[in-house]
């Protein structure tokens, strides 16, 4: 289950911007935790990968993660924008995920995919 996209924008053919609302309702926040339910990793990287080759580079798929940082955890109801930068040359997709906070953008994860043919 994917979450609400609000807006979306790509600049120019390697870099896809997409605001996303974060609906309590979402399968990935049911018993992810009882008393504060919070998006996984797996989700997240679930959507990097799903609008990476749905959108920036289809034809292209996973290979292997570089590096990913979870620093601060993703709640219902928050707006968070998802970056995807893609390195063609050395086959890396760069992602981060920026929580919302009136027109403060903070890092909430961020890393590096490898993607292949």
């Amino acid at each position: 289950m994917k979450p609400h996209e609000i807006t979306r924008h790509q600049a120019h053919l390697q870099q896809l911007k997409i605001a996303l609302h974060l609906n309590p309702d979402l399968f990935w926040f049911k018993g992810h935790f009882a008393v504060q339910p919070l998006l996984p990793g797996v989700a997240q990287l679930d959507w990097v990968m799903h609008y990476a080759t749905g959108v920036l580079v289809p034809g292209w798929r996973f290979h292997s993660i570089q590096n990913v940082k979870f620093q601060a955890p993703l709640l219902p109801e928050m707006t968070v924008t998802l970056a995807l930068n893609w390195q063609e040359d050395r086959q890396l997709l760069a992602f981060s995920y920026q929580s919302h906070d009136g027109e403060a953008r903070h890092t909430a994860s961020s890393g590096k995919i490898r993607l292949c043919h």
